[in-house]
């Protein structure tokens, strides 16, 4: 008897830990293989479709007039492009601005209350004339070229979304946000870089992206990943997404790692809502399924992974070294995650703000299921959205501009 739990508990400490190293390594692995070896190339030229740019804003009033003339500065015929800014129920004084700009310079619309960006975004669509449909949000800043990048890909007839390379500023952030929102982000876009490659990214930046008019649906006004779903259904239409790595898009996120694990909260509570609202995701209509699968979902069972490693590794510790050394590891970095490590050792202090940022990610996963199951109204609602607005210094441009090239 002792010998079939023996057993059992090596099976589930094994499959817990390949099940982990694929979802993180095995996975961005098999993808970059396949792009590297059977990439799909697409067309790219220039191309001047009218386009409908859609500004969903919530209380920008201390930016919105800068964010209209950074739109307007674009290099992009201006005859071609109307700006649709959409207040959802601001309370600061964004609908008098909008007022006061004029139907020359913008579209205003003003929701009296406040109904979350995807509806915001619904009216956006009904009201947009342009062939394409440019998403933006009040605070990234885009490069002036990157409209003209964005639309040259759909000179291709297959491309239905597209969108462009992020670069975030982090400028004052702690350590761990530095990791969560720096780092890891990087690691997100290679991924995102080489399905790209491949066929389609699983989502786009939602501030800088852009669809064919014709294959925008309205997404149900609960919807909080619209930057997943929307382009996800352009793929489930026939189309594919792609990445652009020469339109360059600035953003500032939370410099704290408290402010990353807000936002984190809500991005994965998202996650568990999109499977809800459209559960075509897990059927034979997206053909996605298994990058979806391998690259978002497997990682909300994370935290039940590191459990199952962390209970078995301790129940086996007793009877192999192999074990119990894993059991001694996995305590000791969640003891420096916790507590830190002294600045006098560089190295340890950097380990300790990686296993911090580690476990706030996954903690954040149960944090966000929490939110997804007992939000009462609304699941948008758990996320106020911040206008913080910084453009790039000229030296940061040309960093990325360079990144980009290299990358491309």
């Amino acid at each position: 008897m002792i010998g079939a739990w023996h057993l059992m508990f090596v099976c589930v400490f094994w499959a817990a830990l390949v099940l982990t190293v694929y979802i993180y390594l095995g996975y961005p692995m098999w993808m970059y293989l396949r792009s590297r070896l059977h990439p799909r190339k697409w067309r790219q030229a220039a191309i001047t479709p009218s386009v409908s740019v859609i500004l969903a804003v919530y209380n920008g009033a201390a930016v919105l007039r800068q964010r209209i003339d950074q739109l307007l500065s674009l290099d992009y015929r201006r005859n071609l492009m109307e700006i649709i800014v959409v207040s959802d129920g601001s309370t600061d004084g964004t609908g008098d601005i909008l007022t006061s700009l004029g139907q020359a310079t913008v579209k205003p619309i003003l929701f009296p209350e406040r109904r979350g960006k995807a509806a915001a975004v619904n009216c956006g669509i009904q009201h947009a004339t342009g062939d394409i449909l440019l998403f933006v949000d009040i605070r990234p800043q885009l490069d002036r070229s990157a409209l003209a990048f964005l639309l040259s890909n759909f000179a291709d007839p297959n491309v239905g979304c597209a969108t462009g390379e992020l670069v975030l500023r982090d400028d004052g952030d702690d350590q761990g946000a530095k990791l969560v929102g720096g780092l890891y982000w990087r690691y997100e876009q290679w991924i995102r870089k080489c399905e790209s490659q491949v066929d389609s990214p699983l989502g786009v930046f939602g501030g800088f992206y852009a669809i064919r008019r014709n294959l925008a649906r309205a997404l149900p006004e609960a919807t909080i990943l619209d930057d997943m779903l929307q382009p996800l259904s352009v793929v489930r239409q026939g189309y594919r997404s792609v990445l652009d790595c020469r339109a360059l898009v600035y953003d500032v996120w939370p410099k704290t790692l408290k402010g990353e694990f807000t936002r984190k909260v809500r991005t994965l509570a998202g996650n568990f809502q999109l499977v809800q609202l459209a559960p075509w995701l897990l059927s034979g209509e997206n053909r996605l399924r298994f990058e979806l699968i391998s690259h978002k979902l497997l990682r909300l069972f994370v935290p039940l992974l590191l459990a199952l490693l962390l209970g078995t590794s301790a129940l086996l510790a007793s009877r192999s070294q192999w074990y119990a050394i894993v059991l001694v590891v996995q305590l000791f970095l969640y003891a420096i995650a916790t507590f830190g490590a002294s600045r006098r050792f560089p190295m340890l202090a950097r380990i300790a703000a990686a296993a911090r940022a580690f476990c706030m990610m996954n903690l954040a996963v149960v944090i966000g299921f929490e939110k997804f199951l007992f939000t009462q109204g609304p699941l948008w609602k758990i996320w106020i959205p911040s206008a913080n607005f910084q453009a790039p210094t000229s030296v940061e441009r040309d960093e990325a501009s360079k990144a980009a090239a290299a990358g491309a």
